[in-house]
Parts: C-alpha cells; sequence; structure tokens
C-alpha cells in the first residue's frame, strides 16, 4: 500500500477535530467489536465512548496503527494486511497473532518482526 494510501486511512481513523485516533474508526478498520478493542486495550468498553482520550486506549490505537502501517508495506491491499494482522500465528512468539501481542504491550517487538520478515529474516 502506497504512503499515501495508508495516510488516507489514518487520517479517516482520526476523530473528528481533535488530534486523537476514534475507537470507532480503528474498531472498523480491524473488524473488531467494542468490546474486544476494549479488551485488547484493558480498558472497560465504556471507555471508548465516555473517555475516549484515556492515555491507555489511545496507546493501544497507536499502536494498532503502527503495525498496520509496517503490514501494509508488503501488502497492497488492506484486507490483506488486517487478516496477516488479525489471524497469522507467529512461531516465533508461541504462535500468538500480532494484534495478540499489542494486546501484550509488545507492538515492538510486533513492529520488529514485520521489519525483519521484511528484510529477510524469518525468525
Amino acid at each position: 500500500m502506497s504512503a499515501l494510501a495508508f495516510f488516507d486511512i489514518l487520517e479517516g481513523a482520526r476523530e473528528a477535530g481533535t488530534t486523537r485516533l476514534s475507537a470507532a474508526a480503528v474498531a472498523e478498520i480491524f473488524e473488531l467489536q467494542q468490546q474486544e478493542l476494549a479488551a485488547l486495550a484493558g480498558v472497560h468498553r465504556n471507555t471508548l465512548r465516555t473517555h475516549p482520550e484515556s492515555p491507555k486506549l489511545q496507546v493501544t490505537l497507536r499502536d494498532l496503527m503502527r503495525l498496520l502501517s509496517a503490514a501494509s508495506e508488503d501488502h497492497e491491499d488492506l484486507p490483506r494486511a488486517v487478516f496477516l494482522i488479525k489471524n497469522e500465528p507467529i512461531p516465533a512468539f508461541r504462535h500468538k497473532t500480532l494484534i495478540q501481542l499489542v494486546g501484550v504491550d509488545r507492538a515492538e517487538d510486533a513492529i520488529g518482526y514485520l521489519e525483519s520478515v521484511r528484510s529477510g529474516f524469518a525468525g
């Protein structure tokens, strides 16, 4: 996916009139239910609606978008990149998926994995 196409996706995930990401928009991109996104962020489901500025929530939303950015460098279409993030078990991480790594505060490891695969190292 081109950088410009990703920028459009990122801009679409922005909460209108703010500098933060919209939980609803990010959930839609990743095809997650609100409850799933709340669990991933480690916040109560009502936090997505009542306190969208929650630092814990915003960190998770940013990590998801960073991961999507990294995955989209190798996958031209958004559905394929999201599928990879949500469903591909990674042997190096005890067969967790990339989105599961975000849920346990290991987004840097997930992004590092994608970068290592891109450069030719697979494990």
